[in-house]
This record gives C-alpha cells, structure tokens and sequence, in this order.
C-alpha cells in the first residue's frame, strides 16, 4: 500500500463515527427550529392563555391535597397548551397557501385558519368548567354570607328574593332571553370582524375578553361563591316559568351549570369586554348591545344565579380587561418585529374598516 492509499484508508476512517453525531446534530438543530417556528407563529392572546395555564397549574401543584385528581388536571392544562401549539403552527404552515392572499384558498388552508381564529371560544369555555374542580383550590369554605351582606347593605333587601314577588311567565322569559343575549356578545362581534377581515381587531377583543376573565378565574379560586340559586335554595315559593327561552337556559343549566365561580359574574365581564370592545372596533354595535347587556345584567339577579356584588364585580373586571387589554397589546405592537407578517394575532396589517367605526 503506497502512502497516498494509506492516507485515504485513514481518512475514511476517521470519518466513521462522525456521521452519527452529524446526524444528531442535524436532528437536534431541526427541532430546535421547529420549537421556535412554533412559538413564533404564537400571538399575544396565546401568551395571555399559556400565562393563566401556567398560573393555575402552579396552583394545582402547591394546592394538590385539596384536589381530587390533580394529576388529571394538570395533565388536561398541558393537553390544551398543546393543541393550542398544534393550531398555531399549522395555521402557520399553511398561511403561504393563500389564505391571507389568494383569492381561492384551499380548504385545508380555511380549516386551519377558522380553528386558530375560533378556538378561543372553547378555551374560555374549557377554563370556566374546569373551575367546578378548582373552586375550593385554596379555600374549602363558601363565602356568600359576605355577598348576602353586600347586597343587603347597597339595596336594603335580597335582591333575588325580593324580586320574585314580580316574576310572571311573560317577564320570565324575557329575563332569560336577556340572560341568553351572553352567548351572542363576542360571537356576533368577533364574526363581524372575522368576515370583514379585520383580523387586528378580531384578536384584540379576544384578548380584552381574556384578561378580564382570567382576572375573574383567579378571584372565583381565591373567594369561591356558590350563588344565590345554591344559597338559597328552599327560601322560593316556586320556580321560574316561561317558554321556549326559559326551557333552553334550564337545559343549558344542567348540563354546564358550574356549582361556584359565581364572584365576580363571567357572565357580565364577558359581555362588558365585548361591549367595550364594540365600542372601540365597531360603534354601531356598542349601541346596539348596550341596552341587550343592561337587560343582561338585571337577569342575572333575577333568574337566581348572580348578587348584586356578583354583577358589579363583572363589570370592573370586565372594564379592566378591555384598558389592561389595549396596554397589553400596545406593549405587543411596539415589540413585534415581522412587519410583514400577514393575518396572525397582533401581526396583521389593519384593514381598510379601520377601528372605531
């Protein structure tokens, strides 16, 4: 073997073992990627949803004596994080598909992109039941005694037994046709903003509506409120009769009804953050909510699931999650850095319906 094959041989050698470590390097490096790719495609409500997850699993952790299932719980919390992840990033994937600027998108393109749009409904809804386990987190009492006390003291009387001396079939049903007008708020906004493809808009009345719940999520763990439809259970002469509104509030009721979270009225702060949030992207629309969430309000009192305490809790919390929410997404827009990124949360150019109208 003359030296110029012996130099070869040693070579090929030596290049044996580093095809492996290549290769984890490669594999270490592409997830590397991936991961960041990931998070980049996330926007300021995602951060705000993965903060609260954070939040409360922090608490399951310190709190697990007081739980039943905290390893389910938290397993649920990281299960949602990451479906929230998965719909990001492929909304993300297939944003290039033309979703933001073809004129004929493919339906996997539209499939992502309605599910990362919409998905925040569910998250709220996910967050809300999900405090029927995590009522007593912290404290294992009930503190409606103290509302009671409240309400006696701003209105002189109990507030929902005093108005069942009114209630008739016709004014039952009208309450709960208001108490029903809740599930309409952000839908009718955020499809409004949604069709018109004000998707800035759209993300930032999410995020209103997700600051000020949270800030009600965290209060309902501190001081749990069971309502007054708990509470006083046996003091009414009867229950509330109505129509077809009043029926479908009752199934609705016993199928979801939370027993706690009562203080501060999600019910309210979501309809004061998508109130405020009509009243910022699209005025018409504030005044027509307004007189639907005033009878909301009201409602809520009378069909026997809030105190008084509980709806002006809603009201403050909501109203801070509207002007906590525009800082948030002000810090947001200040810190970005891809301007020419296209329709994602708080990356989006606005459009030519502008904010206020």
């Amino acid at each position: 073997m003359n030296e110029l094959q012996r130099r070869n041989y040693q070579s090929r050698e030596e290049a044996i073992p580093l095809a492996p470590q290549t290769g984890r390097l490669g594999l270490s490096t592409l997830l590397s990627q991936e991961l960041a790719a990931t998070w980049a495609s996330c926007g300021t409500f995602e951060w705000i949803a993965f903060g609260y997850l954070a939040l409360s699993t922090v608490l399951i952790a310190l709190f697990a004596e007081h739980l039943a299932h905290p390893v389910k719980l938290i397993g649920a919390q990281a299960l949602v994080a990451a479906i929230i992840l998965i719909l990001c990033r492929a909304e993300a994937c297939d944003g290039s598909k033309g979703t933001g600027k073809s004129a004929c998108p493919t339906f996997e393109a539209r499939f992502w992109h309605f599910w990362r749009h919409w998905y925040p409904h569910l998250f709220f809804l996910f967050c809300f039941e999900e405090l029927s386990r995590l009522v007593h987190l912290v404290n294992p009492g009930w503190e409606d005694a103290k509302l009671l006390a409240v309400d006696r003291w701003l209105t002189g009387v109990n507030p929902s037994l005093w108005l069942e001396q009114f209630a008739r079939p016709g004014l039952t049903e009208f309450m709960e046709f208001s108490y029903f007008t809740y599930f309409l708020f952000l839908l009718i906004l955020g499809g409004i903003l949604y069709y018109q493809r004000d998707f800035k808009g759209y993300w930032a009345v999410m995020t209103y509506s997700a600051v000020g719940y949270i800030f009600g999520y965290v209060i309902s763990m501190l001081f749990p409120v069971q309502s007054p439809w708990f509470t006083l259970a046996g003091m009414w002469h009867g229950d509330l009769i109505g129509g077809p509104f009043t029926a479908l509030i009752n199934f609705i009721e016993k199928c979801g009804r939370v027993h706690g979270a009562a203080f501060p009225s999600q019910h309210v702060a979501g309809a004061m953050a998508a109130l405020w949030g009509a009243w910022r992207h699209r005025r018409w629309l504030f005044w027509v909510f307004l007189p639907f969430v005033a009878c909301m309000c009201v409602s809520t009192v009378y069909v026997r699931n809030h105190y008084v305490a509980d709806v002006l809790g809603g009201m403050v919390t909501g109203t801070l999650g509207y002007v906590l929410g525009c800082r948030v997404i002000k810090v947001a827009s200040l810190q970005k850095d891809k301007p020419d990124a296209t329709d994602r949360p708080f990356n989006t150019e606005v459009t030519a319906s502008g904010e206020g109208r």
